[in-house]
């Protein structure tokens, strides 16, 4: 982290801060009471803690406009958070921070079934929008595992994906346009309803930026109609490396699954535990379906299930209801929640070319051994969006470190095969020292200079995605 500024350089400032904020929020929409701000203090990667100087949750567009304009004056850097359950350290605060929160921008500002887009504000969590439309026949599809009650605004900042983006792919595939609020308070459109926009990508900058360029407040997103149907199968295996191989022979044959999602042992035998999903006893599971019509599912789970037999499954079960498909996705929805009854865990999100699949599991196994720390692999193996969850004991001595050197071999490891550090939780202070493990420094200085163009103080989201070594003279200036 960085050098915190003395104590009473804070308090002078915060003071003067403070005073400026309230007069352009109400006052149930600014926090500066210490207790209060302890809600805030972390994110879901809760290893990692640190008070904020304050914490403002306004209302609108126009507010956060204000805010940024007080901040940027007082050269206050400014933490964007949605819903706080990223995985990544990535709304984690500075002492000399505020914390803008946009939970209470909430509203659907307009839905348009004909051109298939609906816009909201960016506090709504990823389950309304769905919510929102389904009625009348509609989805948003991506749909990370935290859909209950992970944000937009975070869903856009670190490009999340979820189950079903083998077939529909992540946020940036389903993002049409937002209303972006700068550093400097300026308001700005980037895209819109339309499906491309004219001149340079800024969406695809801003979707993935980590709050590195301006705080969302509107976004337009893509809805599509419901499928037909969709029915999972499950199947059971008696390694990792077989349902590894599987996997990677579903996608050689050229079928497109909406979702394959893996989970091994000991993820199938805590999630039994919390969901009782009806799991088989088993090393690996595969969770894998299909949209389209009745015949099409049909045609589509028979060359699925032909494929799988080769690799000998110790279970072959095809959904026969709405119920039993729901109690399937139940498990797989529960996992995270189910394992984190049973140890504190660090969740990573290596991505991988899918064909590497059984050999990364097999290494995985291999370092757990080495590193004397146990793992449970849960992940979207379609598109290779590991997920290992690194379990250790947050009060013994020097397990966290442990943790944190066996996360980064992971990590690592994935770079070498073909992949990359995230698929969908984002670089935040988790994998922040490992980016130059994937990018050159020219790589890197060229990110930052676009940085520089949006946030030339860099005050958004400080001590995030860019190693601390690499960014200094930036921060410095």
């Amino acid at each position: 982290m960085e050098m915190p500024i003395p104590n009473a350089a804070i308090m002078s400032k915060r003071d003067r801060v403070i005073a400026r904020l309230a007069e352009v929020l109400p006052k149930d929409a600014l926090i500066s009471d210490e207790a209060e701000r302890r809600a805030y203090e972390c994110d879901a990667l809760t290893a990692y803690r640190c008070l904020p100087l304050a914490v403002v949750l306004p209302e609108s567009t126009e507010q956060v406009a204000a805010i940024m304009k007080i901040c940027h004056a007082e050269g206050v850097p400014v933490v964007p958070r949605g819903s706080g359950t990223s995985l990544a350290g990535g709304a984690l605060p500075t002492e000399d921070s505020i914390i803008l929160g946009v939970a209470r921008l909430r509203d659907v500002v307009e839905i348009n079934y004909a051109d298939r887009f609906i816009r909201v504000q960016s506090g709504i969590t990823n389950l309304a929008v769905t919510g929102a439309v389904e009625g009348d026949g509609f989805f948003y599809a991506p749909d990370p595992s935290s859909q209950l009650a992970c944000a937009i605004a975070g869903n856009i900042a670190m490009n999340s994906g979820g189950a079903h983006c083998l077939k529909y792919g992540v946020t940036t595939n389903n993002l049409l346009g937002v209303t972006l609020v700068t550093m400097a308070g300026e308001v700005i459109e980037i895209g819109g309803a339309h499906l491309d926009a004219a001149g340079y990508d800024l969406l695809g900058l801003i979707c993935g930026s980590e709050g590195q360029l301006g705080i969302v407040t509107e976004a337009t997103l893509r809805i599509l109609p419901k499928p037909e149907g969709a029915r999972p199968v499950l199947m059971g295996f008696d390694s990792n490396e077989v349902a590894g191989a599987c996997v990677s022979d579903i996608i050689k044959a050229g079928v497109l699954p909406v979702a394959i999602e893996f989970m091994d042992r000991p993820c199938i035998r805590a999630t039994e535990d919390f969901a009782k999903a009806g799991y088989p006893d088993c090393e690996a599971l595969l969770i894998v379906e299909v949209e389209g019509s009745d015949a099409e599912i049909d045609e589509q789970l028979g060359l699925i299930k032909q494929i799988a037999r080769r690799h000998n499954p110790v279970e072959l079960r095809e959904s026969q209801s709405d119920e039993e498909s729901k109690k399937i996705w139940l498990g797989r929805k529960s996992a995270f929640g189910a394992m984190g009854q049973i140890a504190d865990y660090m969740c990573l999100d290596g991505t991988i070319p899918v064909s590497s699949l059984p050999f990364v599991l097999k290494r995985i196994g291999e370092m757990s051994k080495e590193f004397g720390l146990g793992v449970a692999n849960v992940f979207h193996a379609g598109d290779g969006n590991m997920h290992p969850l690194i379990l250790y004991d947050a009060n013994k001595p020097g397990d966290l470190e442990l943790c944190e050197a066996f996360g980064a071999e992971i990590l690592k490891l994935c770079v070498e095969v073909g992949g990359c550090l995230t698929g969908e939780h984002g670089v935040g202070i988790e994998k922040r020292d490992l980016m130059n493990v994937q990018f050159a420094p020219d790589d890197l200085d060229a990110q930052m200079a676009v940085k520089d163009v949006f946030d030339p103080q860099w005050l958004l989201n400080p001590a995030k995605v860019f190693p601390l070594e690499a960014s200094a003279t930036r921060r410095a200036a």
